[in-house]
């Protein structure tokens, strides 16, 4: 009867301790919960972690030297500075860019402006956001977008740009500023890992003619190439 008393008064007690707790007084190995953990980490470890392709390439070139110099002389005819202004960046092995611009005044017959400048954008492969392949074409889409939405943007063309890169493609239109014509022309490359963005743009101030869109055209489709050709020497 002692004994039964006793086994009794325990059962009690236990029915009277929280649910967490049950399970240690009903005698279950207190090391269960730290089997069950080293299980999970154990399981953990075992599952592999993603992997991607590693990026192709690791270099940009210096973009002021995208271009060679007659193409530079070519594209825009009274350059202020052939070398191009260069854009600060945190990073030059991952952006870098140059601009450059050109009036060509000619008297009475008003004046020829020219503008030019180029990006380069390049991503490593990371497991967390994809191949630096992937985030270099989801780029390359969101800056054709970009130059497709540009603001007061007329006569609106877009056409690939065969032979450039892994894919490229130029965008042309009308804006007026103060009461100026002026035709762009915005060609977005991408070669693997890399996308080149470059922008030219042109208007005949003061009474001087309006440029001939498929000139500048024709002139910044031959700069991307140039600039392509330029990412990929940067990494032989």
């Amino acid at each position: 009867m002692h004994r039964s008393a006793k086994r009794l008064a325990s059962l009690l007690t236990c029915a009277a301790v929280p649910v967490l707790l049950v399970a240690g007084c009903s005698g279950s190995d207190s090391n269960s919960s730290g089997d069950a953990s080293a299980s999970a980490a154990s399981s953990s470890k075992a599952k592999p972690k993603p992997s991607v392709a590693p990026a192709k390439f690791k270099k940009l070139p210096n973009p002021c030297q995208a271009f060679s110099k007659d193409t530079v002389k070519k594209m825009l005819p009274k350059a202020k500075d052939d070398a191009g202004e260069r854009g600060t960046s945190t990073d030059n092995t991952a952006h870098g860019t140059c601009s450059w611009s050109s009036s060509d005044e000619n008297g009475v017959d008003g004046t020829q402006f020219r503008w030019l400048d180029i990006g380069f954008q390049r991503y490593d492969s990371d497991p967390g956001v994809g191949s630096g392949e992937k985030r270099a074409t989801d780029f390359y889409g969101k800056q054709v977008i970009e130059a497709k939405d540009t603001k007061n943007a007329k006569k609106l063309t877009s056409v690939k740009t065969p032979d450039t890169g892994d894919e490229a493609t130029a965008i042309t239109y009308d804006v007026k500023k103060e009461d100026n014509d002026f035709k762009n022309t915005t060609v977005v490359a991408r070669t693997s890992n890399i996308v080149v963005t470059i922008n030219y743009n042109g208007a005949g101030l003061a009474g001087a003619d309006t440029p001939k869109g498929d000139d500048l055209l024709k002139k910044a489709q031959a700069a991307a190439k140039e600039a392509v050709s330029a990412a990929t020497k940067a990494n032989s």
